[in-house]
């Protein structure tokens, strides 16, 4: 396959690396990112980040990802005698998720990041040496010096840019993005895991080896195919290190109703992805009579059995990311982002917003031991819910051990006729126009077909009232992004009962993606030989029409299109 993919790639194209020039790349602005859906003219952002990143802060993360290569190239050779060092596996791990769009905007915390990669990165050189390691590096990331402020550094960051080699083949350089980006994402989900205990070497072997990768000129296509390939292959464990953690630690989630609307009394609301701190609030928020919410990618929590058993915790308020100006604005309370999905506070609730881990906005009170005491006083001094507001209910809980535990229904149904086709409708969601396909598309999707859903774009339709199907209900909430694996996990476990491929299955997964998970778990469906997925709103703007042709060929990935057309396309 890898030498069809190189066949693909140059068979139309003879230039080389050096006479291959993309004008996109090229000179002028300092700033050049276009890691996520919504960057600029679907170009790139030059001026500012449409997620509101400072070119500043662009170069400084930029930099962090630079000096995160050498320490990648020196663990390379420290596994080749056998060193290896888990303070600076973790610390790369969390410098990687602080660059994923819309985690991290404070510079000042990334220039102590760029100089902790240093001193980590000379740290574990030093016992590579030790051990008879080769740490003598050309110039490059291994061996730079951090700048001694943070002007320095954002210039030495504008040097290393992705528009820094204007002469790299640019299908090279779209192919090390999506592979840097999938790292983005597998490294969110191993941070995740890692809180709740669960780790795996292999991860951080496979993120220093594809890192280092990215700076190895005599790579060809067929390297990074494969580097791509892989990194779905190590995200799939990291999901299920993260399943593992979540269900060890709270249960198997339950189909579980969840109020929309608000409780008289003082509140609280956690937005972002992690359990743990949600579980932390809650104990914490104990008997002081204040209501717990969820906002965004939490509202799943409600669906575990350790989370659910705290009585003041209540239902879920607001919805995607991109609508928290709004919400957060008329919230009566506190608000405790506790991984990515900021954006730049309002003034007029900026004193309420608390962020945790490795969130951070300049200017935004930052709570770095788990002691979320500084929230807790906070929404006591807030007014909070004057009464109770009546409000619909929302179903979540339906990963994967309880759909399969109706799994005999489910399959007599699809027998019988009852249920013609599955389709999978989730992903990110975003504030560029487009994305009012998938509230069409759910709407449209005929009374005999089951939606499944998971992450922030369920909340394009997430309250809709689809029915049931035998007592089935035909949308089923199967949680965060990262519970993409109970998806995966469902779909396979159907197959099997099916007797035939997933790709056989009447299934058809239609997908919305905006940052940098999205596209590590893209990669995961695609190591699984997952084809015919569409994706939309737009295709990613890092890759080129070479790179999607290949993905074409040989995975049938297609733009979204209308609703009408691609139900057509579908059902017939």
């Amino acid at each position: 396959m890898i030498s069809f993919l190189k066949k693909l790639f140059y068979s139309n194209d003879t230039r080389s690396n050096d006479d291959i020039q993309d004008p996109q790349h090229q000179g002028g602005d300092t700033m050049f990112c276009f890691q996520c859906e919504q960057t600029a003219k679907g170009e790139g952002c030059t001026k500012i980040g449409v997620c509101g990143k400072q070119p500043d802060v662009a170069a400084l993360q930029d930099l962090l990802v630079y000096a995160v290569k050498g320490i990648a190239q020196v663990a390379v050779e420290g596994a080749r005698v056998n060193v290896s060092d888990p303070a600076v596996d973790q610390f790369t791990n969390e410098a990687i998720f602080s660059t994923l769009t819309n985690v991290d905007f404070d510079p000042a915390r990334f220039v102590t990041l760029v100089k902790d990669a240093a001193t980590h990165r000379d740290a574990l050189k030093a016992k590579v040496k030790a051990a008879g390691g080769n740490v003598a590096f050309a110039d490059g990331p291994a061996t730079f010096t951090p700048a001694a402020d943070q002007a320095g550094m954002v210039a030495q960051g504008e040097t290393v840019g992705i528009k820094a080699d204007a002469t790299v083949n640019p299908d090279i350089l779209s192919l090390r993005e999506l592979i840097v980006y999938g790292i983005k994402g597998l490294a969110a989900y191993a941070d995740h895991a890692r809180i709740l205990g669960q780790q795996d070497d292999r991860i951080s072997a496979y993120i220093y080896e594809a890192m280092a990768a990215t700076l190895d000129n005599s790579l060809g296509v067929d390297d990074y195919v494969g580097l791509a390939l892989k990194c779905g292959e190590v995200n799939m464990r990291a999901m299920e290190l993260l399943d593992a953690g979540n269900t060890g630690t709270y249960g198997h989630p339950v189909p579980t109703p969840v109020p929309l609307g608000a409780k008289k009394g003082k509140a609280i609301l956690v937005s972002g992805h992690d359990l743990k701190d949600l579980e932390d609030i809650l104990k914490q928020t104990e008997g002081k009579g204040i209501n717990v919410y969820t906002h965004g990618e939490m509202l799943p929590c409600h669906g575990y059995p350790e989370l659910k058993k705290y009585g003041h915790f209540y239902g879920h308020y607001g919805t995607a990311w991109q609508n928290q100006a709004k919400e957060f604005d008329a919230f009566p309370g506190a608000i405790v982002m506790t991984t990515n999905c900021i954006q730049k506070p309002r003034e007029s609730y900026q004193g309420n917003i608390f962020t945790t881990g490795l969130v951070g906005w300049p200017g935004v009170t930052h709570i770095v031991d788990k002691d979320f005491t500084p929230a807790i006083n906070r929404s006591l001094e807030l007014p909070g819910f004057p009464e109770d507001t009546p409000g619909k209910q929302v179903m979540v809980g339906f990963a994967r051990n309880a759909v399969m535990g109706v799994a005999p229904t489910v399959i007599e149904a699809v027998k019988n006729k009852a249920i013609r086709h599955f389709f999978l409708v989730g992903g990110c969601d975003g504030a560029k126009p487009g994305r009012d396909y998938y509230t069409e598309l759910v709407e449209k999707i005929p009374q005999d077909c089951v939606v499944l859903t998971l992450a922030c774009g369920k909340f394009r339709f997430f309250d809709k009232d689809l029915g049931d199907i035998g007592g089935i209900p035909r949308l089923l909430d199967v949680g965060q992004c990262n519970d993409a694996y109970s998806a995966i996990q469902i779909a396979v476990a159907l197959a099997g009962a099916f007797d035939c491929g997933v790709n056989d299955l009447p299934l058809s997964m239609i997908l919305s993606w905006y940052e940098q998970k999205a596209c590590v778990i893209l990669l995961s469906l695609l190591h699984l030989g997952i084809r015919n997925i569409r994706l939309g709103p737009s295709l990613p703007a890092f890759i080129t029409p070479n790179v999607l042709d290949v993905l074409v060929k040989n995975f049938n990935i297609m733009p979204i299109g209308t609703p009408d057309e691609d139900l057509k396309a579908i059902l017939g």
